[in-house]
């Protein structure tokens, strides 16, 4: 890898642009050689539990064991051939997402790390084949670690949520939910950086009300929609990792627009939402998954009558 010096200039100019339905159409389309069409699932006993009825999109069993397999791979499809090397920045989902596309081509990928995340994250990152690039846990801090590493090193750097060929990919997920399931009220989905809420919101074209779900201790996207501003992240200390990244600018924008609420979860109903979700459909789900149904126990008022749930994804270690 040789030295290069502007990183602008190996950013790939569609991720810039705003992404439209037609976007996520074409990325089924061209995703679906690779990914798995997961199941839709349902529960009787967490149906009585939420008060409603609910049908389960479950990205868990997805390629890498999250959602963020379809933005990954979107994205990888569409590199130039003569691109070998590729970073990016993740906690984990989108690291391991990025390592297993990336493999796909035969190109390498590099993930900045922060030190404090899940081990278990950390080897299934590896395991997919990335080289992980450890940072601290702060955000300036991997966007420093970033920058660094871009100034040294030829590659073309993916950002995890911010841009257009991710959104567009994991919009494909509430796609196929909206293709099974053609008279739900609402669809709810977990937000941290935004690509998933801001995917489903295309993807529902205004036809189905896209709710989000956001633990109370990293609540800058439910500050943002509030003030009218983009807000920045409070130092997060949630357990749901997956959603500890601050709300991206191009999501931001297709969230306001939607004008989509957003509904909080406290850390004790993430937990139990964890164990309901184990117990009554024998099905292993994250905390970044599990915020969805907690705060629908949160919040019960805004929960509709027959609702989509996206569950995000299932990265836990056993025991957990």
């Amino acid at each position: 890898m040789s030295s290069n010096g502007s990183t602008q200039s190996r950013l790939e100019t569609q991720a810039l642009r705003i992404p439209t339905r037609d976007c996520v159409q074409a990325a089924a389309s061209r995703i679906a050689p690779h990914i798995h069409h997961t199941p839709v699932l349902r529960s009787r006993s967490l149906n009585e539990v939420v008060g409603t009825e609910l049908l389960f999109k479950c990205e868990n069993f997805q390629k890498t064991g999250a959602f963020k397999a379809r933005g990954a791979v979107n994205v990888v499809m569409q590199l130039s051939s003569d691109i070998e090397f590729v970073v990016t920045h993740s906690s984990g989902n989108h690291g391991a997402a990025i390592a297993w596309a990336t493999s796909l081509r035969e190109m390498k990928s590099f993930v900045v790390v922060p030190t404090d995340a899940s081990p278990f994250k950390r080897r299934n990152m590896e395991r997919y084949g990335a080289t992980l690039v450890d940072c601290g846990q702060e955000l300036e801090s991997r966007e420093s670690v970033l920058e660094e590493f871009l100034r040294q090193h030829e590659a073309t750097f993916i950002h995890p949520y911010d841009d257009a060929r991710i959104v567009a990919g994991q919009g494909t997920v509430t796609m196929e939910l909206l293709e099974s399931e053609r008279n739900l009220d609402q669809i709810w989905v977990p937000v941290g950086g935004g690509g998933l809420a801001s995917g489903a919101i295309l993807a529902a074209n205004g036809n189905v009300e896209v709710v989000c779900a956001e633990p109370e201790l990293a609540k800058d996207a439910y500050l943002s929609m509030r003030s009218g501003y983009r807000q920045p992240p409070q130092p997060p200390v949630t357990i749901a990792d997956g959603l500890r990244s601050s709300l991206g600018e191009l999501n931001f924008g297709i969230l306001k627009e939607a004008k989509t609420r957003i509904a909080l979860a406290t850390e004790d109903s993430i937990k139990r939402a964890v164990g309901l979700v184990f117990e009554m459909m024998k099905v292993v789900i994250e905390p970044s998954a599990a915020v969805v149904v907690a705060a629908m126990l949160d919040n019960p008022s805004y929960v509709a009558k027959r609702v989509g749930v996206i569950l995000s994804g299932g990265n836990i270690p056993y025991p957990s």
